[in-house]
């Protein structure tokens, strides 16, 4: 009960977070909208900032658990990456606290996880999938063998990009008419 509880405190930071931003919100903001008192929110989280590392990780595992039923897959590396980009889309249309916690929390914000975050250690799920789908192409010669932040870099910087834009209201389609054609982009730049 306590872990549900916990999980139901995390969606209600992560969508407050995402509307008002983390500085904004207050822990009895997301205690209000639980319907909670502030003192008992502490029983779960004893800072924002922990409160904030834990959504990180509850985020990185999400996708990384995702990628990684993409990555057990017996198919090439191009059917892969518009699995991931159509995952990726999916994810920031269905469920866009997520996405738009990383992009502008994490990201933005890089010193509300300077004690426990350094580096890639709280996206260490998602991150350790991307480089066993990267390795994987390389090995069965479908993806040039390159820098591994080169890659990861033009892939996920892309998808973010179009998803930021599309949440801009910029694109003038919707964000899923273009999976075929990031997917396309994406391979010819890996492909061996």
């Amino acid at each position: 009960m306590k872990e549900n509880k916990k999980t139901q405190i995390m969606k209600t930071a992560l969508k407050l977070f995402a509307k008002q931003g983390f500085y904004n919100t207050t822990i009895a903001d997301i205690a209000k909208e639980m319907g909670m008192s502030v003192g008992n929110m502490y029983n779960y989280f004893p800072s924002k900032e922990s409160l904030a590392k834990e959504l990180l990780l509850y985020s990185s595992n999400r996708f990384g658990e995702k990628l990684k039923e993409i990555n057990e897959m017996n198919i090439h590396a191009k059917e892969k990456i518009k699995k991931i980009v159509e995952l990726y889309f999916n994810m920031a249309e269905d469920e866009p606290e997520l996405v738009d916690y990383f992009m502008r929390v994490y990201l933005s914000n890089k010193e509300i996880f300077a004690n426990g975050c350094e580096g890639m250690l709280c996206v260490s799920a998602f991150v350790t999938e991307i480089m066993i789908f990267l390795e994987e192409g390389v090995r069965r010669k479908e993806l040039k063998n390159q820098d591994f932040f080169s890659a990861f870099g033009l892939f996920m910087g892309y998808l973010g990009g179009l998803v930021f834009l599309s949440k801009e209201g910029i694109l003038p389609k919707p964000l899923k008419e273009y999976i075929e054609s990031v997917s396309e982009n994406i391979y010819n730049a890996l492909k061996a």
